[in-house]
């Protein structure tokens, strides 16, 4: 009876993480348009609700209603299932993502090494979906997005290797106990310089958002989604950026602990965490894109050098 009844609280977990992620887009995208209206100056949504804050549910209303269009030569079963798959890697990432002390789903051995390997597959969705579209430029953005996504992973996956050397372990929860008295931050600034900039290009946000590039792709390997799949696609953009947020907060910033005001470490984790992703909008609308050339050659000519200086750096510290 007891195992029934730890499985149920088990599942009813794991049932408010999945609705708190779905719901996390709505106010996300809301408030990426209210910082881009006041980086460029203007006001940003402001008809649908007071300054515009139900304008995520209309928008929802909006894409739940539209037509599901399927190009007459695509690969259907790939086509429909290519968004799911992109969606699915970002839910499973927060089952060893610890929250607070004790506050967490699954308390992971290998928790780190959990996170990087199940994040990666969501490539897969990219790619099927640029390859089912039957378009040029949708096969383009996921050629574009896989090269991108297998280079970033290279020197993000090196960046966290110092941070395992000074903790001693790949569990997410022994990590931040290890900062209770000085972050990583203070010993780690170039992994989490390399870290940061390669989540940014895992992410593919602004500076490194060439597999949409509106300009000359149309938007990339989603160009012939529209309704519900495409919300899949963007769904899973917050999702993964939501995710390098928490694992900065993680891995260089001390997870849940605190300094000066005694707050609760729930929302001391929190507060961290919109730091970053309000960062992450603030770098989209104040920086321009790179030619795919510069960002090639900064994931393999500068930041996978650097992280390997990195390890070496934190070696000789440590040693």
């Amino acid at each position: 009876m007891s195992g029934i009844l730890e499985l149920g609280i088990m599942l009813f977990h794991v049932m408010v993480v999945i609705i708190i992620l779905f719901l996390v887009p709505i106010p996300f995208t809301w408030m990426e348009r209210k910082v881009a209206g006041h980086i460029q100056q203007r006001l940003g949504p402001m008809r649908v609700g007071w300054h515009g804050v139900l304008q995520p549910l209309a928008d929802g209303i909006k894409l739940l209603t539209k037509e599901d269009i399927i190009p007459d030569r695509a690969d259907r079963l790939l086509f429909k299932i290519a968004p799911i798959i992109s969606l699915v890697p970002p839910f499973a990432v927060f089952v060893a993502v610890p929250f607070a002390d004790n506050l967490l789903l699954s308390d992971m051995n290998i928790g780190l090494l959990y996170i990087l390997a199940v994040a990666g597959l969501g490539i897969y969705g990219v790619i099927f979906g640029g390859w089912a579209s039957n378009s040029k430029y949708s096969l383009l953005g996921s050629i574009r997005s896989c090269a991108q996504l297998i280079s970033y992973e290279i020197p993000m996956g090196f960046a966290v290797i110092g941070v395992m050397m000074l903790s001693q372990s790949m569990n997410l929860s022994d990590i931040v106990n290890a900062q209770a008295d000085t972050w990583n931050i203070v010993y780690q600034p170039l992994g989490f310089f390399v870290f940061f900039i390669a989540g940014l290009a895992e992410a593919q946000r602004v500076p490194f958002d060439l597999a949409e590039a509106e300009g000359d792709l149309g938007a990339g390997y989603h160009t012939e989604y529209s309704g519900m799949r495409f919300s899949y696609f963007m769904i899973s953009e917050y999702l993964v950026m939501l995710t390098i947020s928490v694992l900065c907060v993680i891995l260089f910033f001390g997870g849940w602990h605190g300094f000066l005001l005694p707050l609760p470490p729930l929302l001391w984790f929190t507060l961290k965490v919109g730091f970053f992703v309000y960062l992450f909008m603030w770098i989209r609308f104040t920086f321009p894109r790179y030619r795919y050339d510069q960002l090639m050659s900064i994931g393999w000519k500068v930041l996978f050098p650097l992280s390997l200086a990195n390890i070496l750096v934190t070696g000789f510290f440590i040693v």
